[in-house]
């Protein structure tokens, strides 16, 4: 059942990726300009984001950290000035640490804090109101499978997508009615720059342009979830189902050793 209006026809479709440096943000902007798409790229990188724009396309590159709420303000009145709005945000901006509590480091902490979810909100709260006024678009917030329930080695980057979950959903269920559509985006693991330095083996590991093709698929039928590899993500939903005597048990001896 499709919770959202599809979207198929990417031609001139204005789309603004905060988090497009390298990763799932990289690989989703250079899929959704090969489709006709005008992308606007945000990130840190000023110079990650120009190679972007490099390859061709209808792409703009607005560079700022998500933590800097006035800069990511002024960001969004520079793409609103020039292509006079937006059709679709995607919040891909995250930060990834594993961490276990005998490496636990509150500023470290602090800092995954700040970039997954409290940069999610800086940028709601400049688009929120545009979007209402037009009474159309749609926002998208890059979550994890890791918020679907406490893993190991997940001691701080798992409650912030978490939160991205319950988030998304509260946005759906208020913003739904006024026209505006809401995704929700969970992947597995995906090769990325940032979760090359982990020590343990990623099931089902699947590339940045592999992802991107999973999040436009889960756009063009409309879904308010979009998660995968399915057949990962599938086995984690059933264990999200378990009750607390059957999940910690299951999950020590699965991630043992």
């Amino acid at each position: 059942m499709s919770l959202n209006s599809p979207l198929i026809d990417w031609r001139d479709r204005r789309v603004w990726i905060i988090g497009a440096s390298s990763g799932i943000g990289a690989a989703l902007a250079r899929a959704l300009l090969a489709r006709g798409a005008r992308v606007a790229v945000s990130a840190r990188r000023e110079e990650a984001l120009s190679a972007l724009v490099e390859r061709g396309g209808h792409a703009l590159v607005l560079p700022f950290d998500v933590n800097d709420a006035a800069k990511l303000a002024q960001a969004e009145h520079t793409l609103v000035e020039t292509w006079g709005g937006y059709d679709l945000v995607v919040y891909m901006a995250g930060d990834y640490t594993p961490m276990q509590v005998g490496e636990f480091k509150l500023a470290r902490a602090q800092e995954l804090l700040n970039t997954n979810l409290r940069g999610a909100l800086n940028a709601l709260a400049v688009v929120l109101p545009r979007l209402l006024l037009a009474r159309r678009g749609a926002i998208a917030l890059v979550a994890s499978v890791a918020g679907y329930r406490g893993l190991p080695q997940s001691l701080v980057y798992g409650p912030t997508k978490a939160a991205l979950i319950n988030l998304s959903e509260a946005l759906y269920l208020e913003l739904r009615p006024h026209g505006i559509e809401v995704f929700l985006i969970n992947p597995g693991f995906v090769a990325t720059p940032l979760t090359a330095g982990n020590r343990f083996t990623m099931p089902a590991l699947i590339s940045a342009e592999r992802a991107a093709a999973e999040i436009i698929r889960g756009f063009a039928h409309g879904r308010f979830e979009i998660h995968f590899p399915r057949r990962f993500t599938g086995w984690l939903k059933v264990l999200r189902l378990l009750p607390y005597a059957w999940y910690f048990p299951l999950v020590r001896r699965l991630t043992r050793g």
